[in-house]
């Protein structure tokens, strides 16, 4: 049976209230005034979040990563589309299988570094690993492993083998878009394929890499495709292939950057971009592009409270951090 967006009401209504308690920049702004760590830590109480004050980064990360995993957990069986939330599992499957790969080519056991917030549990993936069972991993994953695990065999160049998931990880979820089939999780994905893109070609150029290797590199689900940007990129420059989309301030501040400028103001106009379109959700009363919304400004803020928390811990200067802090969805 198809879902309809009225299907997403009691979903959508029961978010809308947990919205009050998401951390807003306002609140950021002021963690980052605190005096000290603890101070800083414990304000995250209001916000619905387990006292942090006594941690080390280190149990930081992993509180961060368990609240993470507790809220999809949660979702999955109040979500009338499970592509929807899928949407942002997929990201921490992708992350597991090339963290697998790596550590049999080393023969190194990374147990440390699963997430337990994807859609196949860390335990299952791990299982199909060893029991050469790679191919029984869901969607385009199994195949996309096998061929990653395969071509870092053959090349021992970890990247490349990235370069292959991560052009996977894309096309599903421009699959999943077109399964949960709206013009808000189609316009998300494929704003975040350009962003990539973007990222990755003023981060290549910026190292001198040849055009080759920026081929391996981008992703596909974008609005602009892959043979645009690169021609772009030999030709009249990528603030150019931007011109007109929502990501033209920031590829000028990329080409800056290639120019020799700093990547903090391309990186932080990237993730506002994003923000933006997100914000649009708000003036839905219900419906998938809630959910979408929620899940992805739970993201932005759990990078915030990292961000803030370990560098606060780490002794980074409060003005530090604030440079580096993306808009927030409260």
């Amino acid at each position: 049976m198809s879902v309809i967006k009225e299907d997403y009401l009691y979903l959508s209504s029961l978010l809308r209230a947990r919205e009050i308690r998401m951390l807003s920049r306002e609140r950021a702004e002021r963690m980052l005034d605190a005096s000290g760590f603890e101070e800083c830590a414990k304000m995250l109480t209001e916000n619905g979040y387990e006292d942090l004050s006594q941690m080390s980064i280190s149990q930081i990360e992993n509180a961060l990563s368990v609240r993470r995993a507790e809220l999809f957990h949660e979702l999955e069986s109040l979500v009338p589309n499970r592509e929807v939330l899928d949407l942002f599992r997929l990201k921490y499957d992708y992350h597991n299988a090339k963290v697998l790969i790596k550590s049999e080519a080393i023969l190194h056991e990374a147990k440390n570094l699963l997430s337990g917030a994807g859609r196949v549990a860390p335990e299952v993936m791990t299982r199909c690993f060893h029991e050469d069972r790679v191919r029984d991993l869901p969607g385009r994953l199994g195949a996309a492993a096998e061929q990653a695990r395969a071509l870092l065999n053959r090349s021992a160049n970890p990247q490349l083998s990235d370069f292959l998931m991560d052009r996977e990880y894309y096309a599903e979820m421009r699959d999943l878009a077109e399964a949960i089939g709206t013009d808000f999780a189609k316009g998300y994905v494929a704003l975040l394929a350009d962003s990539t893109n973007l990222r990755s070609t003023v981060r290549i150029l910026r190292m001198g890499k040849d055009i080759g290797y920026l081929r391996e590199a981008l992703v596909p689900g974008g609005s602009i495709s892959e043979e645009r940007l690169i021609a772009g990129v030999g030709g009249e420059g990528i603030a150019s292939v931007f011109a007109g989309s929502p990501l033209q301030k920031a590829a000028q501040l990329g080409a800056d950057a290639v120019a020799g400028g700093t990547l903090t103001s391309f990186e932080l106009a990237c993730d506002n971009v994003l923000a933006d379109y997100l914000a649009d959700a708000k003036r839905s009363s219900f419906g998938e592009e809630c959910v979408i919304a929620y899940l992805a400004g739970q993201e932005s803020e759990l990078t915030a409270v990292r961000m803030i928390l370990t560098g606060r811990l780490a002794g980074v200067p409060g003005d530090v951090i604030r440079e580096r802090l993306r808009d927030l969805y409260a």
